[in-house]
């Protein structure tokens, strides 16, 4: 018999600012799976700051989103029907589902699927600390801000996903974290319960100067390393608190999704202190995927790296979810449960 499915489809470009009305809930009926696929019932899916960017029709990294077609992005789930000899029914399951309550997954395609065993990480994990996430805060933080026992490493957007978890593996190894954060609660949450030595809150420090001093304050030997996933202002007042020969891993630019230009205050400190600023993209590092997801998955069962959710309520709460996590709103990893 076939089943019901309710899916977010991208309907419209944005033109500055997304809105609820680029998106539309429709719904589609899902058969049985042919020869090779899979069919998973999605727990949970993930909503990144990286998506604002494929609603563009703008040359990237990635194709842009298609329109009238199901949001893509990360899920989690369980197998409820097989036709490929790797899954079988009740299997948990990682991959990209999409914004939709069911997907119809070819088995074969490398990427779109992963067993996961969620005996002693949460299933929800898989999209947040044990997962893509998790592995981009571990890939820049090692691969390009190189860590080193005592230097001090600063990460924007530090209560994210992403940024708590470069924090706590910098404090692995014995590096000072220092994160920037919005709000006195996620300050808080930062160097209270995930362990960073400061938290600087750019909401308390609105123009540049201010911003700059609080950081100073924070970072009394200067930064040998950022993680940046803001850029704007808050790059700014790091460019301007690094070591000579510092690293920076730009991971995000959350400030400019919209469009709008991010200008740098003073592009001539990269020179003046010799720094090495490198964009990344994690797909594109498959090679260190199980490396890291194998330390990740250690100290999430182990309880030694903290991790918070956002969990929105049904498909058809993952638009405002989305533009609430544009905007700052979430705290953590957002999700959206649908089982």
């Amino acid at each position: 018999m076939a089943t019901t499915n309710r899916q977010i489809h991208l309907v419209s470009r944005p033109s500055g600012e997304a809105t609820v009305d680029n998106f539309r809930l429709v719904e589609a009926l899902v058969g049985e799976p042919n020869e090779g696929q899979v069919l998973v019932r999605i727990h949970y899916l993930s909503l990144d700051p990286y998506m604002r960017g494929r609603m563009n029709d703008a040359k990237s990294y990635a194709q842009p989103q298609a329109l009238n077609q199901v949001m893509q992005g990360g899920t989690v789930g369980e197998v409820v029907a097989s036709k490929h000899p790797n899954y079988r029914a009740g299997d948990t399951v990682a991959g990209m589902g999409g914004w939709q309550q069911y997907a119809m997954v070819d088995g074969s395609m490398p990427g779109l699927l992963r067993k996961v065993d969620a005996t002693h990480i949460p299933l929800s994990a898989y999209l947040g600390a044990v997962g893509m996430p998790g592995v981009t805060a571990w890939y820049g933080l090692m691969k390009i801000c190189q860590p080193k026992a005592g230097q001090t490493l600063v990460v924007s957007a530090a209560s994210g996903a992403v940024g708590s978890a470069v924090g706590q593996l910098a404090k692995t190894r014995g590096c000072r974290a220092v994160g920037i954060a919005g709000g006195i609660d996620k300050c808080r949450y930062v160097t209270q319960e995930l362990g960073f030595d400061a938290c600087v809150d750019y909401k308390a420090h609105r123009d540049s100067k201010s911003l700059y001093q609080a950081l100073k304050e924070a970072t009394p030997d200067g930064v040998d390393g950022c993680f940046e996933n803001v850029g704007g202002v808050v790059l700014d007042a790091t460019l301007a608190r690094m070591n000579a020969f510092g690293r920076i891993a730009l991971c995000g630019m959350i400030s400019g999704y919209d469009g709008e230009p991010i200008p740098l205050q003073q592009p001539q400190l990269i020179l003046q202190s010799r720094l090495t600023v490198e964009g990344f993209i994690v797909s594109e590092h498959m090679d260190v995927w199980p490396e890291a997801l194998k330390e990740l998955g250690t100290l999430v069962a182990t309880g030694k790296l903290k991790y918070r959710e956002t969990i929105a309520e049904g498909i058809e709460a993952a638009p405002q979810a989305f533009l609430g996590l544009l905007k700052g709103r979430n705290f953590g990893k957002q999700l959206v449960r649908l089982a």
